[in-house]
């Protein structure tokens, strides 16, 4: 992909490095995902860059794959 955006598909914190950097972290998924964390919280993601509710993970995926829920990765917690 052109923006680089396919680059970090399997590592949760580039990709929420990557949406930061180019500031789009807060900007709405086109649908939103159901989400389930790893603390088994289920929660709906609605932002590129979301936290679990409960414990905090954060979790993100790029702009050009948000379509496809399996490109969600998890961060870390509080990241």
């Amino acid at each position: 992909m052109s923006c680089g955006c396919g680059t970090h598909e399997k590592d949760g914190k580039a990709i929420v490095d990557k949406v930061r950097e180019i500031g789009k972290a807060n900007e709405k998924l086109t649908s939103p995902h159901n989400i389930t964390c790893s603390c088994g919280e289920t929660f709906k993601m609605i932002t590129l860059v979301d936290k679990c509710p409960k414990c905090g993970m954060t979790y993100g995926v790029t702009p050009c794959t948000q379509e496809d829920i399996n490109k969600v990765k998890p961060a870390e917690i509080n990241y």
